[in-house]
């Protein structure tokens, strides 16, 4: 990948050339960036630059892009070159297993070939996890520490892109070591969309490169010339994208889940139809994997903030598709602002602990009580 296929970022990309070029680059980088950001890619364009044949031959005079024809960029380009290891959240398909990100380097290889801004939730569909939850175990940090006490195959850099760190457990603290004290010429690329959720002692250790989002005109820009949009469709699309390249794309695309019925069944148990739609409502929720229900909450607060955005700047068609904007409009007359931005804050809450593993009945029902109160009883205060 080039640092010309990330959107945007362009501050960034020289920034990072500038410290190849002065030897000031750190041994341990986070790229810390939200959904749609292009944190992921980044780390490839970069992986691939460092082990570009010209780069390395031209440390003085430095090109702004790889070269792309090296071998060294033919290899990291289809994710094989031998010195850059991968590490993401992965499941065991049968109980007792030990599953390592290089069991499924092939689905990667292909996942990245497709989605390359794709999140955690697509790559687990991608790989068919179902309701399962991927993380990074402890076989994997040490199979981690065992790659890299190896000498570079190439005689360049050995780096290391983790993606989705938020998912080291505990055991990401047998890493520690290895990341303040690396083997000469190994880097750790560390790749997250919420750093306040990786270990504090691994965070400690790590210089921070935060991702401002993409600007709009970026990503109509993208669309337009990567994806062959025509230009009044991109510039919706980017307009209603709230500055997510991934969302943008998942609008384009069409999300074959009926996040909009569900949401009117949830609504509708909880303002008309009562507790038994409630209790039914709340089991179906349930027996969603953690993802699909992150998804789902977000898809709310999506349209939440659109009815806002209806509210306050008067207009009825700002590129959303005529579903979508039909529900944001309906919002508007179901709460006020205060109630959206109650519920929004809800909604936030309740993601941060199904990240955490709450149990999701419970969670559900009281997130259903809690919109209950906002709504029927227009109660704004959020309950801690």
């Amino acid at each position: 990948m080039f640092f010309k296929d990330v959107i945007g970022l362009e501050e960034i990309k020289s920034k990072l050339r500038f410290m190849v070029q002065t030897g000031r680059l750190s041994h341990a980088i986070l790229f810390s960036g939200s959904e749609g950001t292009g944190a992921l890619p980044l780390a490839l364009a970069f992986s691939q630059y460092l082990v570009c044949d010209q780069v390395r031959l031209n440390a003085q005079t430095l090109p702004g892009e790889s070269c792309g024809v090296c071998s060294s960029c033919v290899k990291a380009a289809r994710l094989i070159h031998p010195d850059i290891h991968y590490a993401y959240p992965v499941f065991p398909s049968k109980a007792g297993e030990k599953p390592l990100s290089v069991d499924f380097i092939s689905e990667w290889r292909e996942f990245i070939s497709r989605y390359p801004y794709g999140n955690l939730y697509d790559w687990l569909q991608f790989i068919q996890a179902e309701n399962k939850q991927g993380n990074i175990s402890a076989n994997e940090c040490n199979d981690i520490t065992r790659k890299l006490s190896l000498k570079s195959f190439e005689g360049g850099y050995k780096i290391q892109i983790i993606w989705m760190p938020e998912y080291l457990g505990n055991e990401g603290n047998k890493l520690l070591k290895l990341i303040e004290e690396p083997p000469p010429d190994t880097l750790f690329i560390l790749v997250a969309q919420n750093e306040s959720l990786i270990l504090p002692t691994i965070l400690s250790r790590l210089q921070i490169i935060r991702l401002p989002k993409p600007d709009i005109r970026e990503i109509e820009h993208a669309l337009m010339e990567q994806g062959q949009i025509p230009a009044g469709q991109a510039r919706k699309l980017a307009a209603v994208s709230q500055q997510n390249y991934r969302e943008a794309l998942r609008l384009l695309q069409e999300e074959p889940d009926d996040w909009q019925g569900l949401l009117r069944d949830w609504l509708n148990g909880i303002m008309k139809t009562g507790p038994i739609a409630q209790v039914k409502w709340i089991d179906d929720i349930s027996k969603q994997g953690r993802e699909r229900q992150k998804q789902f909450l977000q898809y709310f607060s999506h349209l939440l903030e659109q009815a806002i955005r209806f509210r306050m700047s008067g207009e009825q068609d700002n590129g959303l598709p005529s579903n979508e904007q039909d529900f944001a409009l309906r919002l508007n007359k179901t709460a006020d602002i205060s109630c959206q931005q109650a519920i929004i804050e809800e909604i936030n809450n309740a993601i941060y602990y199904i990240e955490r593993n709450a149990h999701a009945k419970m969670l559900f029902h009281a997130l259903t009580i809690r919109l209950y109160h906002i709504l029927v009883n227009r109660e704004v205060a959020v309950v801690t």
